[in-house]
């Protein structure tokens, strides 16, 4: 498996070619904020999730009439990316249709996958091409990166949670996998949120309707050591239930798991996106490091 290095002045980042997934950032002293993969929790750092975002009801989508399996996140993940370009300070990732994607998944994409360094900041970039001359393309595509927290040890308890928000944060939770169709309220106080670990016991909670585009973990003094900047139209905060895991997962989605009870087409599902043929879809988020 081959790694790849970028840096500056203030980060080292690593990333690797399976899943063109991002596995290391450190600051300029060394210490590290990313989740190392310990497969003991979760054994991921920070997939990129496509050509789905969650699960599909009964393990399914449904187009042009025929049923295709699918698990949970879609495929990219686990495919093996080519690096295309590289640079001290960038790198980019490349995804393309083949005969076994077109197989699961019957419509042809290019996904590109590009990550900068600004400052104290990684800037991820996608870009999901369609190929196609004659149908649209529909998909979604959503971060997963995992932030230790705090960066120290000790577990999260009593660190905090925050939202760029003047009141309280609306969300929903998984019922089997599947959006619940109930909606709670997590309060906040001047925007945050004390951590424990028990605020995952129902898995992850799932932020719709474009409520805030900052969300930051700190420390038990509120010092704020990651922040994930982002203008997708919901996102996920996600723990391992159970676990006492050493991280805190901020997820930006452009797309959800299926609701309990949806039964439409793949061009019905909630959050979906669509490129012409010839059209590419861009979007990115940022992580910035010891910055609210």
């Amino acid at each position: 498996m081959a790694v790849h290095t970028i840096q500056n002045s203030r980060l080292t980042v690593l990333l690797k070619d399976a899943g063109a997934e991002l596995c290391s950032v450190k600051d300029a002293a060394g210490k590290e904020y990313l989740f190392d993969a310990n497969p003991a929790y979760w054994g991921r750092s920070a997939p990129v999730l496509f050509p789905f975002v969650g699960s599909l009801k009964n393990k399914e989508f449904l187009y042009e009439g025929k049923r295709y399996p699918m698990g949970q996140h879609g495929f990219a993940r686990d495919m093996d990316f080519s690096p295309i370009r590289q640079t001290q300070d960038e790198i980019w990732f490349r995804l393309e249709s083949d005969a076994e994607t077109l197989s699961r998944y019957p419509l042809p994409f290019v996904l590109k996958i590009g990550y900068q360094l600004e400052e104290n900041a990684v800037r991820v970039l996608w870009e999901v091409e369609n190929p196609s001359q004659h149908k649209p393309l529909y998909f979604s595509i959503g971060a997963h990166p995992a932030f230790l927290c705090p960066p120290e040890g000790g577990g999260m308890e009593g660190c905090y949670l925050g939202f760029d928000l003047p009141g309280d944060l609306r969300y929903r939770l998984l019922d089997g996998g599947l959006a619940a169709k109930e909606q709670y309220v997590l309060s906040l106080e001047g925007g945050l949120c004390r951590l424990s670990p028990s605020l995952f016991d129902r898995d992850a909670l799932i932020a719709e309707g474009k409520q805030t585009g900052r969300v930051w973990l700190a420390d038990r003094e509120k010092r704020p050591f990651i922040t994930v900047e982002f203008d997708a139209p919901l996102f996920g905060v996600w723990s391992p239930a159970g676990k006492n895991a050493p991280f805190v997962c901020i997820e930006p989605w452009y797309g959800r798991c299926d609701e309990v009870d949806f039964s439409g087409d793949l061009d019905q599902r909630a959050y979906s996106n669509c490129a012409l043929p010839g059209q590419i879809f861009r979007a990115d988020y940022r992580i910035l490091v010891n910055q609210a």
